[in-house]
């Protein structure tokens, strides 16, 4: 232990830009790796952690001065392996079987890290000088393309979204896309989603638009009109009823109601598409129907029982997408400060074992058998026979 506070003692008397412990030591650790990333937000300094499970990214935000506790805390009889990260040098931590810490230092050739870490465009997508008319519309930049200070905020936001799409289509090769956002809304992320495909991923696609209000629908058409976003348009639509017969690669459904988003899940499993980006929004449907003898406990307070039906509604969600085929995660979307309403479910079309999709399906029929759950996307896909 005193070997171990020695050595971080000496690599966080530098300014430590980032950190990533790794190699994880006990297989009951839920995490497989951890980074720290050094920020700052009206003047203050301050550590975001990410921590990384197979499927799932955990956030929290630390004040800098407890750095040290938290490296030893994670450390301890759990990870093996620490990279750390200054303006000056680069830090090498291991830690033997047998308890033995060596630490590795060495000048710093690779000045990525530190211009990342203090430069207000990090790596985003969207960056500051790029003209892109929805967000100077939407009063996140100025004319001249720089971010409003008042609007940094929602400029993260959206460069998180824009990410977590990104992540997914860097994979593959797309000469072109067909999307539909179901839900549309105003449809400044719909703008800006198109304007990342087309003017920076250079592919062709194809994106429709759908809401239910008439007034939004003909103010979006204008919209994509005067931008000169020729492929981009919008419709009247229920995601319920909503058909269509062509090809669909990606579906995206951001803060659609309830089962709402059960229905647009469904309609992207139907046409086989190979992406889903799904926010869901104001889940009732497991809330009303939640009941247990065993684990009353659950029920017991209100608040506890909403929270636990909404993320038990958005597990079943990703587990029913696994048993169709789909590597899917759940992710954080925006910090849980600004709304708490912030998993986002990414599933595209994967080699998913036979094992694993009927494990993902035992696991949702336990729960539904637990609760007295009867949820609305598993009716649809048993109705369908996919299930």
């Amino acid at each position: 232990m005193d070997e171990l506070k020695k050595a971080l003692s000496e690599i966080i008397q530098e300014e430590i830009i980032k950190v990533v412990i790794s190699n994880k030591e006990n297989k009951d650790v839920k995490y497989n790796k951890i980074t720290f990333t050094a920020k700052e937000n009206k003047g203050k300094q301050y550590y975001q952690i990410e921590k990384f499970t197979d499927k799932q990214v955990f956030h929290e935000n630390i004040e800098a001065n407890i750095l040290e506790e938290k490296l030893i805390e994670y450390l301890q009889g759990n990870f093996k392996q620490l990279s750390a990260w200054s303006n000056i040098h680069i830090f090498d931590l291991k830690i033997s079987k047998k308890g033995k810490v060596f630490l590795g230092k060495k000048k710093s050739d690779n000045t990525k890290v530190a211009n990342k870490s203090h430069n207000k465009e990090k790596n985003y997508i969207l960056k500051e000088g790029m003209i892109i008319e929805p967000l100077i519309d939407l009063g996140v930049f100025t004319k001249d393309g720089k971010v409003v200070n008042s609007k940094y905020d929602k400029y993260r936001q959206i460069n998180r979204f824009i990410e977590i799409i990104d992540d997914e289509v860097k994979k593959n090769d797309f000469k072109e896309l067909t999307i539909l956002d179901f839900g549309c809304g105003k449809s400044y992320l719909t703008f800006i989603m198109y304007y990342y495909f087309v003017e920076i991923k250079k592919i062709d696609v194809k994106m429709i638009g759908l809401d239910l209000k008439e007034d939004v629908i003909k103010n979006c058409n204008e919209v994509a009109k005067k931008y000169n976003y020729e492929n981009l348009h919008f419709e009247i639509g229920d995601i319920n009823g909503f058909k269509y017969n062509n090809k669909v690669d990606m579906v995206i459904t951001l803060h659609a109601c309830d089962t709402a988003t059960d229905y647009a899940l469904y309609n992207a499993i139907k046409w086989n598409s190979k992406m889903i980006f799904s926010v869901p929004c104001c889940q009732h449907e497991f809330n009303d129907q939640m009941k247990t003898e065993a684990l009353s406990i659950l029920t017991r307070y209100g608040i506890v029982q909403e929270r636990v039906a909404a993320l038990m509604t958005d597990a079943v969600r990703a587990n029913l997408l696994e048993a169709l085929g789909y590597k899917t995660q759940l992710l954080e979307f925006i910090d849980i400060a600004h709304s708490p309403k912030n998993i986002l479910i990414r599933a595209a079309k994967g080699n998913i074992s036979k094992d694993k999709r009927e494990k993902a399906l035992a696991e949702v029929k336990a729960l539904i058998e637990e609760f007295n759950f009867n949820p609305t996307l598993f009716n649809l896909l048993k109705e369908d026979k996919l299930i």
